[in-house]
């Protein structure tokens, strides 16, 4: 087992993992920029290792900075939580060519699922449904006005290299093909120095439904249960819950299998996603797999009382999976609590946070990294909170994140509660009738005086 581990991450990811370090006896390492000086993390690491600026670029996506932090702290293993480089192939080559280990997949099997190109092809390879789309991608509008044309609108083009959202636009006619051809290559090739771009069959009426997968070292794949993560807006996701509300044991039974080729035939080491698109007649396509813990992890850990952290890092220690496959026994469901005005776009609101009380009691858990004081920096993902209520039913588990949305106090800034606390008391919500397009119709109104 090892050490000493350094945690390439920050804010509330970072604290998570530290907590598990801690109780496997593991010392640990935070790094921070300058903007963070205050976080908690860096409070309750053994050692911490300011790394540079606010700037991503300078601090937490700085390979050398961060490999400078591990030699001076003799650290033996780096998790990089989720974001920033938790899927950088070079991040986790650089790691094994000095010594360190990487909690996660090698840097073959990011590379393999982290292009998207490349991945639709191994699954094809592997056996499991992909969405009906272009071979490789698209060299220009004319190549792409021809394969929407064979494939049936509306398509969807992709980023090959994209996250988040960005360089993704749907497109419902060939009159529409230009211009979205065009913002989509040009977001993509900011947000991700790469403007490739290929397309997609657009699934209409589409549930968000990933399978939990971990892998180890010997080749054993095992699936640890779904998770519906179909509220989304602008692609981010802003609930999820386990288990979906949509699923059936065959159902269950197909993704898992699916999930779980999907991990055998790249040898997957790690705990990581495969994501699916979900049709209204339950048929399901691969989307693509998430070779990191994921935000959502803390639905799967409730329903099946297992902590993913701590897998992550017996499996990179050389231990074994248990093998076994798992059914959700209970009900969860996490709320994205973000530094956000919704009633003005889900608008970014950093600031300082005054008052702050955190929603307790049986069932309820929130992982957060800010405190009353804490001022949220503008750097950065707005996520500062994520509470998650576990019950036996769906309905119990509403009916608990109500209560616990109520308790939750932040002042100072604009949060996303308010639109929890609606989400939580909405029919279509209530009912388990949703899709990815939720949002477009959901109406949280104007705020309380």
């Amino acid at each position: 087992m090892f050490k000493k581990i350094l945690i390439a991450n920050r804010g509330e990811i970072a604290l998570r993992v530290l907590r598990t370090c801690k109780e496997m006896g593991i010392k640990t390492v935070a790094i921070y920029s300058t903007a963070d000086r205050d976080s908690l993390h860096v409070r309750f690491a053994d050692e911490a290792v300011c790394i540079g600026p606010p700037s991503s670029s300078e601090s937490y996506l700085n390979i050398p900075k961060i490999m400078a932090a591990v030699e001076i702290t003799n650290a033996d293993a780096i998790h990089p939580g989720y974001g920033f480089l938790s899927e950088n192939a070079d991040f986790a080559e650089v790691c094994t060519q000095y010594g360190i280990k990487f909690i996660g997949p090698t840097a073959e099997q990011i590379r393999k699922m982290g292009d998207k190109i490349t991945a639709k092809e191994t699954m094809i390879k592997a056996g499991v449904p992909v969405v009906p789309g272009s071979e490789g991608l698209l060299k220009d509008v004319k190549q792409g006005l021809k394969n929407a044309k064979e494939i049936g609108y509306p398509v969807i083009i992709k980023a090959t290299a994209g996250g988040g959202g960005k360089g993704m636009r749907i497109i419902w006619k060939p009159e529409d093909f230009q211009e979205a051809w065009d913002s989509a290559r040009k977001e993509a090739k900011a947000s991700f120095s790469n403007d490739g771009i290929y397309m997609e069959k657009f699934v209409e009426e589409p549930r968000h439904i990933e399978i939990q997968i971990a892998g180890d070292q010997f080749g054993n794949v095992c699936h640890l249960s779904e998770r519906d993560c179909s509220v989304q807006r602008r692609h981010q996701k802003l609930v999820e819950e386990s288990p979906s509300p949509f699923m059936t044991k065959k159902l269950r039974k197909e993704m898992g299998e699916a999930a779980i080729k999907a991990g055998e035939s790249i040898k997957y080491e790690g705990v990581g996603t495969v994501e699916f698109l979900v049709d209204k007649h339950r048929k399901f396509y691969f989307m693509e797999m998430n070779t990191r813990i994921q935000v959502e992890h803390t639905v799967t850990e409730e329903v099946i009382d297992h902590d993913l952290i701590k897998e992550q890092i017996k499996i990179a220690a050389g231990e074994k999976i248990s093998g076994k496959s798992y059914i959700p026994t209970m009900w969860a469901i996490e709320c994205r609590i973000n530094a956000e005005d919704p009633y003005n776009d889900f608008r970014p609101a950093p600031g300082k946070i005054g008052s702050f009380h955190s929603p307790k009691g049986h069932g309820v858990r929130v992982d957060t990294h800010v405190y009353a004081g804490y001022t949220v920096p503008p750097y950065y993902d707005s996520m500062i909170a994520k509470v998650i209520t576990r019950a036996q039913t769906r309905e119990e588990c509403i009916l608990k994140m109500s209560r616990a949305l109520d308790e939750f106090i932040i002042e100072g800034i604009k949060t996303t509660i308010p639109f929890h606390q609606k989400l939580m008391k909405d029919e279509r919500f209530l009912s388990g009738d949703f899709n990815t397009g939720f949002m477009a119709d959901f109406d949280i109104g104007e705020p309380e005086e």
